[in-house]
């Protein structure tokens, strides 16, 4: 069904030989032969940080579109197919589409050097500025200053979504590093929302967008938010509001729902209560109610989760510490690059067991067998299968009540192929 586009992203994947290399020359010079598309764009909103970037923007988008607005996104990774990171005027991106823009960011970039990422940003960028659009959602891929994302000369706004640990080797190795590289996204005169952060990376996100002149409006100075009797509540100078909880489960998705509406009540538009009860967001903390998978759980509760650092470990543990269920088991599988440890040691307190898996097709799977030493090293009853489904099928003979598949968006795009529930 997508075999121009996955051909023509296979030659891509080939231009670069390093995954990652943060310089924006290659992104300027493919602009420049392109006609500089990203000055066409329809008002930006940009949006960094560790975790939370994703579930903000499909907030901020379901406020938007619930009052008529429409809007281009682009995010990443995908889960199941490419086509889910660009968003036209709403829309997945066509196949037609999607091959058109590729193409053409292939002929005028001529086989100069570039990463896969950079060329597929660029492609976005033109397919959002042909088509007419109300807002453009950008969700930076990694980092912040030198992301291929960060080529508009003055979104409408900016946010930075709570930064923690995670890509290390291309960040820094200390928070204010990292920090320093996601407020790279800052630019003057354009207000940032910035949502609850360690006091290291406020500093550094302060003092830069005091050197840059970008208005912040900072969680718990300039606004707040809070759960109270099973609602929302927002409050900054503007005054209250009180909306449905966000549809998105999880108690950090509270902050991001404040992300959110402050984002909404700074651009004077969109649908508060369409935002918190109208996002969807695949794969995190994703519960799955159909599909092949679910077939073999008819009884049990079948959860899906994209996290991959100790942040997003603490939050899904948080989420199942909140609703305890005796009979929960964990089916895991990660990447070498990340602080697997780190990601599975706040789970140790609420899972029964852990069976671990490798990332089908990923080059930079950690084995099921490093992973389950991993699980063991933190204090966990943990096994190994050779595949998905005999992990589910095993646990579903043992008479597991919930099983939460986690430890990478790799997986989770894996498990959804599978179980035959793409995201639309």
């Amino acid at each position: 069904m997508h075999d121009g586009s996955d051909r023509v992203l296979t030659r891509l994947m080939a231009l670069h030989p390093k995954v990652i290399d943060l310089v924006l020359d290659r992104v300027w010079d493919l602009l420049e032969a392109l006609d500089h598309p990203e000055r066409a764009l329809p008002p930006v909103i940009h949006v960094a940080g560790t975790n939370g970037k994703g579930s903000t923007l499909a907030m901020v988008r379901a406020g938007l579109e619930a009052a008529g607005l429409s809007c281009h996104a682009y995010t990443s990774p995908h889960l199941a197919r490419f086509h889910e990171r660009i968003r036209l005027a709403g829309a997945l991106i066509s196949e037609d589409a999607l091959l058109e823009a590729l193409e053409e960011c292939e002929a005028a970039n001529a086989g100069a050097p570039i990463t896969y990422f950079e060329i597929t940003t660029v492609a976005a960028l033109l397919a959002f500025a042909r088509i007419p659009a109300d807002f453009t959602l950008l969700e930076v891929g990694l980092g912040g200053r030198l992301d291929a994302t960060n080529v508009i000369d003055r979104p409408a706004i900016c946010a930075i979504t709570p930064v923690s640990y995670d890509h290390q080797q291309f960040l820094g190795n200390t928070l204010p590093e990292i920090a320093a590289e996601k407020a790279g996204i800052l630019k003057r005169g354009v207000s940032c929302v910035v949502t609850r952060q360690e006091d290291a990376a406020l500093e550094v996100i302060e003092a830069r967008a005091m050197r840059v002149g970008a208005p912040l409006l900072v969680q718990q100075q300039h606004w707040h938010v809070w759960e109270e009797r099973g609602r929302l509540v927002y409050q900054d100078e503007s005054g209250l509001l009180d909306v449905p909880l966000p549809a998105l489960p999880g108690a950090h998705q509270i902050d991001n729902a404040g992300a959110a509406l402050a984002i909404l009540r700074a651009l004077g538009k969109g649908d508060a209560d369409a935002a918190m009860t109208g996002a969807v967001w695949p794969a995190r903390m994703q519960k799955l109610t159909e599909g092949r998978l679910k077939d073999f759980l008819p009884n049990a509760e079948l959860w899906l989760d994209g996290g991959h650092n100790p942040q997003a470990g603490q939050a899904l543990a948080s989420h199942l510490a909140s609703k305890p269920v005796a009979g929960t088991h964990l089916i895991c599988g990660m990447l070498k690059t990340k602080d697997v440890a780190g990601f599975l040691r706040p789970l140790a307190a609420v899972a029964d067991s852990l069976t671990a898996v490798s990332i089908p097709g990923e080059a930079a799977t950690l084995s099921a067998s490093e992973t389950a030493r991993e699980a063991v090293a933190v204090g966990m009853d943990a096994t190994q299968a050779d595949t998905i489904k005999q992990a589910v099928e095993t646990l579903a003979a043992q008479g597991a009540r919930r099983v939460v598949i986690c430890g990478s968006l790799y997986l989770a795009g894996e498990v959804l192929r599978r179980n035959e529930t793409l995201p639309t």
